[in-house]
């Protein structure tokens, strides 16, 4: 099965060199790269959150396989959808799923439904490929839809679930893995504000655990799309035996525009053992 670019012209460039220039001016060429196990990065277009996720891909050795976990923006699909075969052809070349680690993944959890409908059209894990694609051509990938839901304790465990079924997954394997969870935080709301809610959702990102995130988001009401996601990686990486977390890089959207009145968030974070 194969899955075309869903937002390739206007999240990104679709032209190959335009696209190479974009992703270029978001990297930083000099960063120290370190083995992660997992990342929390932003899914905008290029143009706003595209510098936070290229310090992020800057600054890591790539692996085998990037397990990608993104929110569900449009709704179609299964809660929890992985789509466990295939090819997504992208500007820069085709990308694989790692069907073998995708169904080991499934396997270990009673969650995950296999399903290609939730990724037809969704953009926050494709728009992770150009950057990982710049840094190697040698990766495969396991998308993980994930359907956006209040922070609830049964949301939580299917969430827990499914970041136990990835750290099963990833011992039994020999390849290199990198757990992401595409996120933006929060949305359109003042700068000021995105800021003070912001940092009290990566505080708990950076203390890995994802029950305080979860309380966070529900008692400050904060509008981040991809919290779930993150708590599966948060999960798995805890799993994993990682107990280290660095801030890469933050900003928002009225960082780049000058509005600072209604803005949306962008936090990058990796974590290692």
């Amino acid at each position: 099965m194969f899955r075309s670019p869903a937002v390739a012209g206007s999240f990104y460039y679709y032209d190959q060199g335009m696209l190479r220039e974009q992703v270029e001016s978001c990297i930083n060429p000099k960063a120290r790269k370190e083995q992660v196990s997992g990342i929390i990065v932003p899914h905008a277009g290029f143009m706003y959150s595209g510098k936070v996720a290229g310090a992020v891909y800057s600054e890591i050795e790539m692996p085998d396989t990037f397990v990608i976990l993104g929110p569900n923006h449009t709704g179609f699909g299964m809660d929890f959808s992985l789509m466990s075969s295939g090819v997504w052809r992208m500007p820069f070349g085709d990308v694989r799923i790692d069907s073998i680690l995708a169904e080991s993944i499934f396997k270990q959890s009673k969650t995950l439904e296999i399903d290609f409908t939730a990724h037809q059209h969704e953009h926050s894990i494709e728009v992770q490929l150009p950057f990982m694609q710049y840094f190697s051509d040698r990766f495969q990938i396991v998308p993980i839809a994930v359907r956006h839901y209040p922070p609830t304790e049964p949301f939580l465990e299917k969430c827990i679930d499914v970041g136990n079924a990835i750290a099963e997954a990833v011992k039994k394997t020999k390849e290199k893995v990198v757990v992401v969870a595409s996120t933006d935080f929060t949305h359109y709301e003042s700068q000021k504000t995105a800021n003070e809610k912001d940092k009290k959702a990566l505080d708990a990102i950076l203390s890995m655990d994802a029950a305080r995130l979860f309380k966070e988001v529900r008692e400050l009401d904060i509008s981040m799309c991809g919290y779930g996601p993150v708590a599966v990686t948060l999960t798995a990486c805890k799993k994993l035996g990682c107990g280290k977390t660095k801030p890469v890089k933050y900003m928002t959207s009225g960082d780049v525009t000058g509005d600072f009145q209604q803005v949306v968030g962008y936090g990058g974070v990796s974590i290692k053992k």
